[in-house]
């Protein structure tokens, strides 16, 4: 009944409720719609944000209590691609270019899905360890580029990307405004400390669930227009997008708690083990792997992943997390 009770609080969030609205929106054919250039500047705030504050309390944080946290960070980006590859090619008989594809993206990160689960634990008062933006940056990676070096490793007889793409991809992503925004943020947090993050507090702290529960609007309308994807994307891709990120979320929140991670912060990273990418690794994808299909990547994390974590994983990941930690 507790977990019932904490979907049901997350449900009536306004972010969540807003994700909603965006989805029928879509339905009923409405004529609303957010404007591409806001849609852009509330991402590039949104990360920028995270990254500063991120930066800020990383300077609070003794190396001592963020080295243990960062590496089982960059061993779930490892391993999850790895494993993901081997139950689409085996179980799921996909073939190497999509089962590489889908690796990449449920091996990073949504940085979207973190920021919701930030405001979902300070709408329940539970504190977490503020260094959580730069294992987002931590997980981005790692996933992305094992899962391009598999394709290219499997597919000696089949179309080749040309043969710089998978050094193109790799720039992608380290370019890519996602990685850059957090990094860069995390950086200007971490050398002007909390006193510059005082300074700028009325603009990047204090408005930003607004700024996020107008991006969810946004993300359910384009979530909404996948949809009918899923039927076509067939019963193996909907149950590998709902039971591979719980499987990770329950991993991601014990490695926080065997890590020294405080029950909020083994949330969050259960949730980045758990979300799939639909920003960075589409991007990189695209790049190194043309050949794979878009309907099937963008549908899986955009259509099937992320409404699931968005309105049920947070609250379920938590809720393993009370249990872990025995609260």
């Amino acid at each position: 009944m507790e977990t019932l009770e904490l979907i049901r609080l997350n449900l009536l969030s306004p972010m969540v409720l807003a994700f909603v609205l965006g989805i029928l929106a879509t339905l009923v054919r409405s004529d609303l719609t957010i404007p591409p250039a806001m849609y852009t500047a509330l991402s590039i705030y949104l990360l920028l944000a995270i990254g500063l504050k991120g930066g800020a309390a990383l300077a609070q944080t003794p190396l001592t209590e963020f080295w243990r946290p960062a590496l089982a960070t960059l061993l779930l980006g490892s391993a999850i691609p790895l494993w993901s590859y081997v139950v689409l090619r085996r179980i799921g008989k996909i073939d190497i270019a999509n089962a590489a594809a889908l690796a990449a993206h449920y091996g990073s990160v949504s940085a979207v899905t973190f920021i919701a689960t930030q405001a979902f634990l300070n709408g329940a008062g539970v504190t977490f360890e503020g260094y959580t933006p730069t294992l987002v940056a931590l997980l981005e990676v790692p996933a992305i580029i094992i899962a391009l070096l598999i394709a290219h490793l499997n597919l000696p007889n089949e179309q080749e990307p040309e043969e710089n793409s998978l050094r193109r991809a790799l720039h992608e992503i380290l370019s890519g405004k996602s990685i850059l925004l957090l990094l860069g943020g995390v950086v200007i947090g971490l050398l002007s400390g909390p006193a510059g993050l005082e300074l700028v507090a009325p603009l990047f702290v204090e408005p930003f669930e607004g700024a996020l529960t107008l991006f969810l609007l946004e993300l359910g309308m384009v979530a909404s227009r996948r949809f009918g994807d899923v039927r076509k994307a067939g019963f193996f891709l909907l149950g590998f997008g709902i039971v591979m990120p719980v499987l990770h979320g329950v991993i991601g929140v014990f490695l926080g708690y065997v890590t020294g991670m405080s029950a909020g912060g083994s949330t969050i990273l259960g949730v980045l083990a758990a979300s799939a990418s639909y920003i960075a690794a589409p991007a990189a994808v695209r790049l190194a792997l043309p050949q794979a299909s878009p309907s099937l990547y963008l549908t899986a994390s955009l259509a099937i992943t992320f409404p699931f974590n968005l309105i049920v994983g947070i609250p379920l990941y938590y809720a393993v997390a009370q249990r872990i930690f025995g609260g």
